[in-house]
């Protein structure tokens, strides 16, 4: 899923902060060596899921420099990931506030806040990412920012954004379902069918949501020989799936 592979590739990009005020030249370089180190330590002990010796190395850190966003954001994801919640929330806000302008910090805070379903808050931390254009994940914030839309749903919003990242990324077979999704919500069923007809050509295998929007789409367009077909393989495939759930509540009494 997207949003959880946002988490791995934001930890892939923390660097060091270069923060002294004291000492001579010599003694700034060795500062800046030793908060580096700090910080890709904590970093990799994170990406193992060594969580107390991260929070080791980024005490350490925060003994260098204790304005440091990216000392923050470490302590963040290591207490979100130890379901620490309230204590991660509190540092992204900390490093936000130090570097609002770090676009990286932001996105994993809208990660966090859409896991626990606050799509509100998350939307309004993507807008500002979006809005920085030399994002490197600007298109992968698009993505979410119209995940959170979707599930407030604000559909015409969604939209917006799904049709913006697709126009960054023509080759996402993501943004081909998406866009298809939220057209039958918009119930603009013509180009639902056109960009779900693209999206079916280029999967090899359809997940349990995607057969259940073919489905719908099946309905709406009196196409028998689709919805048998997607009927049989979301039974067959995925017969504990709450699509499958779905599917044979709307139609076991027909």
């Amino acid at each position: 899923m997207i949003l959880r592979v946002l988490i791995i590739m934001m930890l892939s990009a923390l660097t060091a902060c270069v923060t002294t005020e004291t000492g001579g030249v010599g003694d700034k370089a060795n500062r800046q060596q030793a908060l580096s180190d700090s910080l890709q330590l904590a970093r990799s002990y994170i990406q193992d899921k060594n969580w107390d010796a991260a929070k080791r190395h980024l005490r350490i850190a925060l003994e260098i420099d204790d304005d440091s966003a990216e000392i923050y954001e470490g302590l963040a994801l290591v207490f979100q990931n130890t379901g620490e919640l309230n204590l991660a929330e509190e540092n992204y806000e900390k490093a936000i506030r130090l570097d609002p302008g770090l676009s990286r910090v932001r996105n994993n805070y809208a990660v966090f806040l859409y896991q626990q379903k606050r799509y509100q808050k998350a939307a309004e931390q993507l807008e500002v990412v979006t809005a920085d254009t030399l994002y490197r994940n600007r298109t992968l914030a698009l993505v979410n920012l119209g995940r959170c839309y979707y599930q407030m749903e604000d559909y015409a919003k969604a939209e917006s954004a799904f049709k913006r990242a697709h126009l960054m990324d023509r080759n996402s077979i993501t943004m081909l379902y998406e866009l298809a999704n939220v057209y039958f919500k918009l119930e603009e069923y013509s180009l639902s069918q056109q960009y779900y007809d693209t999206y079916r050509s280029r999967v090899r295998q359809q997940p349990p949501q995607a057969l259940w929007l073919g489905i719908q789409l099946a309905v709406k367009f009196d196409n028998q020989d689709a919805l048998s077909s997607y009927a049989l393989a979301l039974k067959n495939l995925y017969p504990t799936s709450k699509e499958y759930l779905e599917y044979k509540g709307a139609f076991d009494n027909e």
